[in-house]
């Protein structure tokens, strides 16, 4: 059964980096869609960024475009979104997404699996 495995998230100042890490198991990365959402409370869960395709095309929210950076490592089945000048606005629940097929979906429930989320707090 393919599952994910997230990992990466904490507690950092405004201005601060992290990486989120997003590994598949059981399952070789290729035409599909992984990527991240996330929901700050109280917000509508958003899309933050994807990569698809076998790693060629990326999308990115107009919100952290310039800042956060997707990418694949496809020989360990692993999606990895580098955030960089973090803003107290970043704060949420960000969860990995794994969709089997292209295209990618911009609503939560286009993808076949989501991963349990790992928490992501920037303080100012």
């Amino acid at each position: 059964q393919v599952h994910l495995v997230e990992s990466g998230g904490g507690s950092v100042q405004a201005g601060g980096s992290l990486r989120l890490s997003c590994a598949v198991s059981r399952y070789t990365l290729w035409r599909d869609c992984m990527g991240w959402f996330r929901q700050a409370p109280g917000k509508e869960r958003e899309r933050v960024a994807s990569i698809y395709d076998g790693g060629v095309d990326t999308y990115y929210a107009d919100s952290v475009k310039g800042r956060f950076t997707i990418s694949q490592d496809s020989a360990k089945n692993t999606v990895y979104l580098q955030m960089n000048s973090l803003k107290p606005e970043d704060t949420a629940m960000y969860y990995c997404t794994f969709r089997t097929r292209l295209p990618c979906g911009d609503s939560w429930f286009d993808y076949n699996l989501r991963g349990l989320g790992t928490q992501v707090t920037v303080s100012s």
